[in-house]
């Protein structure tokens, strides 16, 4: 009779999905919630002080906090490049749109593991950078790119270039081009139109945009390993070191849990935040 019901039938095509997010995904995080629980290694007592280890250790906090940090700026120089990338598409030819889509999508059919691997190389001590600076004569001797937080932020950037980029050309090419003439015909600049035309039209591309690129920053362990070195200690090299380290296991569950309760809700926030601020553009 259950399965008979309208409700249950409409639920039906959902069902192997709600299966693999359930095996996938709710099982494991059930499974940290308990590990986490245990004070020791040794998995012999239970109780709070993983979460209270963490919270009161300076050292943790502050590699949450530079974490979260590096997702924001990555973030935001992935948004301050899609927007050029996007209105020189909106600009271009058809050919000249399919040259671009192919550059766009053309990274995501490589490996992240090669290119990361090309970032070393361009940022290392005889790199490209470094080597056409010398030969300009702009540098007297090779800069330290490479193991550094400006490093780092350029390389994911331009590996998640695409999770932003996609997002801001779909609004782009959403905007309705009459408003952008009506715009310069009543003698607005060119950067008059894209703060008061452009921009609040896209936004929705764009925060969904800075949300994949976000949570894709903050979670990228190989780019921020090879590329920031061993001694920049963010979230996910803290969390491998201790489950595969010094196997501190209950803290690494601890750690993984806090990291993506921290994510999560900043993710939650800026939604939330963005929503009310399009129906105050909707309602004005």
């Amino acid at each position: 009779m259950l399965l008979r019901s309208p409700a249950m039938k409409q639920m039906l095509p959902a069902m192997p999905l709600a299966t693999l997010f359930l095996v996938t995904f709710v099982v494991p995080l059930l499974v940290l919630v308990f590990l986490s629980l245990f004070r020791t290694p040794q998995f012999l007592e239970m109780g709070p002080d993983q979460y209270v280890r963490f919270f009161s250790e300076g050292f943790s906090l502050q590699v949450l906090f530079d974490t979260l940090v590096l997702g924001v700026e990555v973030a935001l120089l992935t948004l301050l490049l899609s927007y050029p990338l996007g209105l020189a598409y909106l600009a271009a030819s058809p050919t000249g749109r399919t040259i671009i889509t192919f550059l766009i999508l053309l990274p995501l059919l490589t490996s992240t593991v090669v290119r990361t691997f090309a970032w070393i190389v361009i940022l290392g001590r005889e790199g490209i950078v470094n080597s056409t600076m010398l030969s300009l004569g702009l540098w007297d001797q090779p800069a330290r790119l490479l193991y550094t937080w400006g490093g780092l932020v350029v390389a994911l950037a331009q590996i998640q270039l695409p999770l932003m980029a996609l997002p801001v050309i779909n609004s782009l090419l959403r905007v309705d081009r009459n408003l952008m003439k009506a715009a310069e015909g009543l003698g607005a600049s060119q950067l008059r139109i894209f703060f008061t035309v452009i921009l609040p039209l896209t936004l929705p591309g764009a925060i969904a945009g800075w949300l994949l690129v976000f949570a894709a920053a903050v979670t990228a362990f190989i780019t921020q390993t090879l590329v920031g070195g061993g001694r920049m200690i963010l979230m996910p090299l803290y969390i491998y070191q201790q489950a595969m380290g010094v196997q501190e296991w209950p803290f690494a569950a601890a750690l993984s849990l806090i990291f993506t309760v921290a994510v999560i809700g900043i993710v939650g926030v800026i939604g939330a935040v963005s929503r009310r601020f399009m129906r105050g553009i909707d309602a004005a």
